[in-house]
């Protein structure tokens, strides 16, 4: 086998440009591409395998480097194939394969429009100046996500590079940048080990390999030494209830009646336990996201038993439910709630701002129920119109729904709003334990990046309590019913994430636009002078 030419080294002021080594045959990049995804998608729960992230990215810059842009293309969309196909494999459970198929073709289109077709972009810059290898690859990947964040159907940010660092130092940078931070650094890192792949192939040592190296070991290792302010003063003791469901599966909305007093009778225990002095006194109550499916403002029935419930326990309950409308096709996912004796205060609900597509609204839906007609098991959920800030008396909850602790915007909101505690009501009965750990890791980068304890309430679980630094008390198991009290400090910092809101995910796109823009001088440069490196190649 004839091996490619070395590269030379980086040139001195005066040398000229080094030839840079031909890319790999397109069949080892196609096969880069497919390690790249199963990278990234080990790196996340339930894997949790933290450090193969930048080992993807860089598999992936690998893959893209010196191609064409529709090479690059399709090499970053087939590493979102292997990434986002298994991941939101349990998006197929509710509405069937067509859903999951459409949700994770679009975000593989997404990872290859960016990561892909700018990685093959930025080559001639890279080429002639290595060292902005790990700068580059942070933002494409910054930009990237900022783009999955917001589009197509308003986004579905699932799989970002920060939601797979629970375990890692950089999960500190949360408070420092938020996850647009998280990303760039583990990206950043992933560009510095293939900046340090491509020095390597020069056959020789030499300073600029040993600085990446370092650059990686000081991006992945060096965020342990940030000091990270702990919510402190005042605690308050809250109890979560995982109610649990019959039967896992589609027909859990049929169920709603059980599933109701399952947390009824969760919540009485809990009552009798605190009044035998087993338990603490919770000062509030918080149940999961469709733990009354029956509107208890419609439903008398309904609202006694969730009253009794907030009488015994002598505290107000966080109630998940769905809210009905005039329309009988369309509702509203709703945390409202509910004062022993007074029963419910409207003046304290908050309806969820982000329904999910193809998960509880189906875009497309004329063209999705020529496929299959599981499509109409969806409903049509409608938005709310403002922030879930809930003064529950003992404490201000920050309050947000299932998915919606996967948006920056969405859980930042709450904060600024005044939450003392964040809150994920959640309901995974339709899908799995996988889906349950991946929502529990965004919860902890969530309580990271805005100096609160939160916690996650599921109706089968993962629930569980995080405390500021990001790590996880009381978790349940799957598919159980459970009840967890804590008690919670309410005195947390404004992070420099919460007050720089969404600048630094700014600062970035701006910053890869330009860097996108000043590369294509070199880029025609290059095409006058044929350069033998040809950095247009993708048929070897």
């Amino acid at each position: 086998m004839t091996m490619p030419p070395p590269a030379l080294a980086s040139p001195g002021p005066g040398d000229p440009a080094p030839v840079p080594p031909r890319p790999p045959r397109l069949p080892v990049a196609a096969a880069l591409a497919v390690a790249a995804g199963a990278a990234l998608l080990l790196a996340l729960p339930p894997y949790d395998l933290w450090w193969l992230s930048p080992v993807g990215v860089a598999l992936l810059a690998a893959a893209v480097h010196r191609r064409r842009l529709r090479a690059g293309f399709g090499l970053g969309f087939l590493t979102g194939v292997a990434l986002f196909y298994p991941l939101l494999w349990w998006t197929s459970f509710q509405a069937g394969w067509l859903p999951w198929a459409l949700l994770a073709t679009a975000q593989a289109v997404v990872l290859g429009l960016v990561c892909g077709t700018a990685g093959a972009w930025v080559s001639p810059l890279v080429d002639r100046r290595r060292w902005t290898w790990p700068l580059l690859t942070g933002l494409i990947w910054t930009a990237q996500e900022a783009l999955r964040d917001r589009a197509p159907f308003g986004g579905f940010p699932w799989g970002r590079l920060a939601f797979s660092q629970g375990d890692s130092p950089t999960l500190r940078l949360a408070a420092y940048g938020g996850a647009p931070l998280v990303t760039f650094v583990v990206a950043a890192a992933g560009g510095a080990l293939v900046a340090l792949f491509f020095s390597l192939r020069t056959r020789r040592l030499s300073w600029g390999a040993a600085g990446f190296v370092l650059t990686a070991a000081v991006l992945l290792a060096g965020p342990a030494a940030l000091p990270l302010s702990q919510p402190s003063g005042p605690t308050t003791t809250v109890a979560i209830v995982q109610g649990n469901v019959p039967r896992l599966g589609l027909d859990f909305n049929a169920q709603r009646r059980a599933v109701l007093d399952n947390h009824v009778n969760a919540t009485r225990r809990l009552a009798a336990d605190v009044a035998a002095g087993k338990q603490k006194q919770p000062a509030l109550v918080v149940w999961p996201e469709n733990s009354s499916d029956i509107d208890p403002l419609r439903n008398s029935d309904a609202a006694d038993a969730i009253s009794a419930a907030a009488d015994l326990i002598k505290a107000p309950i966080l109630v998940g439910t769905l809210q009905r409308t005039d329309d009988p096709e369309d509702i509203y996912n709703v945390g409202i709630l509910w004062n022993p004796g007074t029963g419910p205060d409207l003046a304290q609900q908050y309806a969820k701002r982000h329904p999910v597509p193809f998960a509880e609204y189906m875009p497309l839906r004329p063209i999705a129920r020529m496929v299959t007609d599981k499509v109409d098991l969806v409903r049509n959920m409608l938005p709310g119109d403002h922030p879930g800030v809930i003064d529950a008396g003992a404490v201000t909850v920050g309050d947000v729904i299932c998915f919606e602790v996967a948006y920056d915007g969405i859980v930042r909101d709450t904060v600024t709003g005044g939450a003392q505690l964040l809150a994920v009501q959640t309901n995974n009965a339709t899908f799995n334990e996988a889906e349950a750990l991946q929502q529990l890791a965004m919860v902890r980068l969530r309580a990271v990046e805005h100096g609160r304890e939160a916690l996650m309430v599921s109706t089968v679980g993962v629930s569980g309590f995080v405390d500021g630094a990001g790590g996880v008390h009381g978790a349940t198991g799957f598919n159980t019913e459970a009840v967890v009290v804590r008690d919670i400090a309410t005195d947390g910092p404004r992070t420099l994430a919460t007050r720089s809101g969404n600048w630094p995910e700014v600062v970035a796109v701006a910053l890869m636009v330009a860097a996108l823009a000043g590369v294509l001088p070199l880029r025609r440069r290059r095409a006058n002078i044929g350069n033998d490196g040809e950095i247009d190649s993708e048929e070897r």
